[in-house]
């Protein structure tokens, strides 16, 4: 890690002549980071693969620097399998298992960490070319910097997640699962809206095209709230129960909403709360942009911000669609995965949007 001292006598380019780079000279930066942007999307799915496939706790062990090989012999099996007899997931779930079922489970664990540790090099790597050859000036350098920190921030917040599941509870606490999948999707987004401010189109939008931004900003904020909302409902297998739409236990309001006390944590560890909450904030969100396309109507459907919007209100309809699917289907794995998918889908037209209308001269 470069000294902060050292950092800031870096001889970094001089910003105007940086911002007045040609769009060619910016190409490869940008393909960079959303390059890792997809790797960090395929990460978000493969941890959901994972929560669904119940594989995330076959691991017992964190080795950051090492462990990049799998188990290559019986031997090694046998001790990692033993290690994983020790702890209350087997003792208490999965005491039927034999290796081969083991065997099963740990490979997508394995495959989720050494996809974490892929992606950081793909980060790293580039970064540090990057900068050696003057190609990013000292506030993108500060960016991808603190970028790459909340990186590695994620991969101790995803053992954090995983020791929650290796004491007396067979599954890992549902706060610590939303925290890990938040903050992956806030690295995420930012990776989105860094690489968004590489393509040269910077300049403020009018007067209305701001008002858009904001409405742009709720949508946002509001698939971010979802997304975390999901969290909370992986966590509590929430969608294991109440698979009936639209009513939920037969009620539009149903009972016992708040039966928890104090009632401020029925909004967390409520399995009935946490899914009726999912359901009303996919509503309001189907009606934000129902009214956000209406206030656009006069923008012209075929421009780029038109056409974003358009992608922005089909990427939301067809989520919507997921959830109930996967919710009638009582969350197959496959169908829990697209909807993942989904979520990200949205939340990276959303963006898009929000920067085409907050940041950029008409195009």
């Amino acid at each position: 890690m470069m000294p902060r001292a050292a950092w800031r006598h870096v001889d970094w380019p001089d910003r105007m002549s940086f911002e007045t780079r040609s769009s060619s000279s910016r190409r490869p930066i940008i393909l960079w980071l959303l390059s890792v942007a997809a790797l960090v999307f395929a990460m978000v799915l493969l941890g959901g693969y994972t929560r669904l496939t119940e594989s995330g706790l076959s691991m017992v062990n964190w080795h950051p620097l090492s462990g990049l090989l799998p188990p290559l012999d019986t031997a090694a099996w046998q001790r990692e399998f033993a290690a994983y007899q020790a702890y209350p997931e087997f003792q208490k779930l999965n005491s039927w298992m034999g290796l081969k079922d083991f065997k099963a489970i740990y490979y997508v664990e394995y495959a989720h960490r050494m996809l974490g540790r892929l992606t950081g090099l793909v980060f790293l790597l580039p970064f540090l070319w990057f900068l050696a050859g003057k190609r990013i000036d000292r506030q993108l350098g500060l960016r991808l910097a603190g970028l790459f920190l909340l990186g590695a921030a994620q991969g101790g917040l995803g053992w954090f997640m995983v020791k929650s599941g290796l004491i007396d509870r067979p599954d890992v606490s549902h706060y610590r699962l939303t925290a890990h999948l938040g903050l992956a999707v806030a690295i995420y987004g930012a990776i989105i809206w860094v690489a968004l401010g590489e393509t040269g189109l910077g300049r403020p939008g009018g007067q209305g095209t701001r008002r858009l931004s904001r409405h742009l900003g709720l949508v946002v904020g509001l698939i971010y709230l979802q997304i975390l909302l999901g969290g909370l409902v992986a966590g509590l297998d929430a969608g294991h129960a109440y698979n009936s739409w639209p009513l939920m236990a037969g009620r539009w309001l149903p009972a016992g909403l708040f039966d928890l006390s104090p009632w401020a944590i029925n909004f967390f560890d409520n399995p009935l709360t946490v899914q009726f909450n999912h359901r009303l904030v996919a509503y309001g969100i189907v009606a934000v942009i129902g009214a956000l396309l209406w206030r656009a109507r006069d923008i012209g459907w075929k421009s780029p911000r038109g056409r974003g919007l358009l992608v922005l209100g089909g990427a939301v309809g067809l989520q919507v669609g997921l959830g109930i699917a996967t919710l009638l289907a009582v969350v197959p794995v496959s169908l829990g995965v697209a909807h993942q998918a989904g979520a990200l889908v949205a939340f990276t037209a959303a963006l898009v949007s929000c920067y085409l209308f907050g940041h950029n001269r008409a195009v």
